[in-house]
Order: C-alpha cells, then structure tokens, then sequence
C-alpha cells in the first residue's frame, strides 16, 4: 500500500532571528509544498530514497539500509555525502523516538516530490522533516530539535493552513492560526536574491552575537508583529517593516538588504529569514518590479501567487 505525506513551505514576516528566543512571529505557509510517497516492499530491509524537483527532474537517489535498528548510508558516495548524511540524521532520530518505525522485516520504496525550487529557502528542509515526522507517527517539533534545530515556526507553517502567529515558551511551540490577508496585497511581492542562504549558518551567527540590546528589540518587534497584523494601508505597513528592518540591522549588526543592494528604490524592503539570501518582500507595483528585474532579480513572485 502507498502512503502519502504533505507539508507547506513557509516564510517568516516578522521576527526573524530573534523567533529562536521567544518573540512574537508573524508566518505565512506557501501555496507550494513538498511531498513524500512511501511504498512498502516485502523484503530487503532497505530503503530506495528517490528525491524528485519542481521540473520533475530526479536530483538524488540512494539506496539506505535498516541495521540492528540503525539506518545506514551506502559505502561509498562522495557525490551526495552531505545530503545522505542530513537524510540519515533525520530517520534515525525519528526511529528514536519511535522506535516501532523502519523496524519491520520490510524495505521501502521513498519518493520526495518538491513543488518549489530547492534552492528557494521555503523549506525543503522543514517539510521533508513534517513530512518524515507524519510517517513515523513522531512530533515534528522534537525530530526538528533532535536533527536541525531552530525555532521551529517553518514545522509550524507545515502543518498550517493560514498564516499564523508563532511563539516559543520554554522550548514549546505556541501556534495560532490567523486570519491575515492585507487589503493592500496586491502591492506585495517576494523578489528571490539568486542566492540560498544557509539557516544553520545564520542561526550559528546570531546565537554567537552579544544581545545586550535584546530586551528593547523584543519589546520593539512583538509591537511591530501586532501592528503588521492590523495594517489597513500600504503605508502603514511599509513604516512597520522599514522600523523592523532598522531593529534587526542593528541587532545582528549587518546592513540592511536595501541599504546594500537597492537604495534607490522607492518602496520598502524586508528580509525574511536569514538575511542574504532567498526571498525578500519588496512593495510596489507589477510595473515597478522592471527595476528589480533590470538589476538582475527576474523570479517575483506576487504575494497572492505565494501565500497560502
């Protein structure tokens, strides 16, 4: 019998970095997700892991084995190393926590399916994690602590179907869906960078940052998220994420993605996630995002194409 699993991609409105301690976020899950197929074989104790992209292209194939409880890689393959390491990180901490999952005398047939590109930050990770934690009866939130860490607000954005407001209290995941969809949405896109940034890297950068303004900004950026969800004009959103752009600057002392790239621009501009990479939310018009396009930047995604 074959099982299917699905999660949404995510993107993170307000709050980024400061979300890993506690800060109020506003999330949005993606129209687009991933999924993951689970076929059962009667035999062979092992695991053929296909990985298909948005094109339907296969972009990693490996064949894992179940050993004495331990799933294992193959011997050798130099090519895909990092990502059979990540994928063996995941399953193993899933059969953890459950021990009951990969443990019959059965092998499997795993097929992933991405409806966004790989390289766009909207979760290939976190979905492959929900999707992992689904099959494996496991919470999704504890195999996200187990393997990767983060705040986890993206496993939140996977199991949701409505924006959300995400807080963590004391290591817990504090969710609750929302009803936020701006009057002023069709002057919102997302302009992707041309450049994936490494959320484990960002992570890194930030825990290592003495926060001896922490308490000001998360005052500051909890107010910014209550406004943001109670914009009724464009300028009023724009002055909230321009603010918060100057309190994460500040904060993780990088510039801003507009004072570096796009300073003659006359709209706002926020990171989402992990500054440098991936999407940025850009305001203005369809006619407006030539400039962006002129520059270089040619996936614009409108925000009502992108979030669910």
């Amino acid at each position: 019998m074959k099982k299917s699993f699905y999660s949404h991609g995510k993107l993170l409105l307000t709050a980024e970095y400061l979300v890993l301690d506690g800060v109020n976020a506003l999330a949005v899950p993606t129209k687009k997700g991933q999924w993951l197929f689970v076929e059962e074989l009667d035999d062979s104790n092992s695991i053929v892991w296909k990985s298909i992209d948005e094109d339907g292209n296969c972009w990693f194939e490996s064949t894992l084995s179940i050993q004495d409880d331990t799933i294992l890689g193959p011997e050798s393959d130099d090519k895909d190393t990092l990502v059979i390491e990540t994928l063996l990180n995941i399953l193993n901490n899933a059969k953890k926590l459950n021990p009951n999952f990969l443990s019959s005398e059965k092998g499997y047939l795993v097929e992933t399916r991405l409806e966004f590109h790989r390289e766009w930050g909207l979760g290939s990770s976190s979905t492959l994690i929900n999707n992992i934690a689904q099959w494996a009866k496991v919470d999704a939130f504890t195999l996200l602590e187990n393997s990767f860490g983060g705040s986890g607000y993206d496993i939140a954005c996977a199991q949701h179907d409505s924006p959300i407001l995400y807080k963590r209290t004391e290591g817990k995941p504090i969710v609750k869906e929302i009803d936020f969809y701006p009057p002023f949405k069709e002057h919102l896109f997302f302009v992707y960078l041309n450049q994936k940034q490494d959320s484990k890297a960002s992570i890194k950068q930030y825990q290592s940052l003495p926060l001896k303004d922490f308490d000001t900004a998360e005052k500051a950026v909890n107010e910014i998220t209550d406004k943001v969800f109670d914009c009724t004009t464009l300028q009023e959103f724009e002055e909230q994420i321009d603010q918060h752009e100057e309190i994460i600057s500040k904060i993780i002392k990088t510039p801003t993605i507009k004072s570096l790239l796009f300073s003659d621009y006359h709209g706002s501009i926020k990171s989402l996630g992990g500054w440098g990479g991936d999407f940025v939310l850009v305001t203005g018009t369809a006619s407006e995002m030539e400039y962006f396009k002129a520059k270089g930047y040619t996936t614009i995604i409108p925000y009502t194409e992108m979030v669910l």
